[in-house]
């Protein structure tokens, strides 16, 4: 199959597609983008009723007004953003350092074990 690319935009796309990720040719670069889509057209597939359940229950809550005006939006955006932040930050300084050491004991010959959690 051959195809030609009339319009020049296009090419120059494609050109910087393939010089950006180290393809070979355009080819592999058509492949590697025809594979993107198509795996992302399975995933929509696969989440297509969740994402519509959401969408709904979206939907839903502005009907009730629970909606964020839009002149609060952006400063609700970085409230949200910041406690999420916040949550990581704390769970991952909330991890405890656990080891298990074996030592002898002093002059008796036997094993000791110490651990800290």
């Amino acid at each position: 199959m051959n195809i030609e690319i009339r319009n020049p935009d296009l090419q120059v796309r494609l050109q910087r597609q393939v010089e950006s990720t180290g393809s070979a040719s355009i080819e592999e670069t058509l492949m590697r983008l025809v594979e993107t889509q198509e795996e992302q057209d399975r995933w929509l597939a696969e989440n297509r009723s969740e994402i519509n359940r959401k969408i709904r229950r979206g939907i839903e809550q502005l009907d009730r007004g629970e909606g964020i005006p839009e002149d609060q939006l952006e400063s609700y955006s970085e409230t949200t953003a910041a406690r999420r932040r916040q949550t990581v930050s704390r769970k991952r300084s909330s991890k405890k350092l656990s080891f298990w050491l074996e030592v002898p004991a002093r002059g008796t010959g036997e094993q000791t074990s110490l651990t800290r959690r």
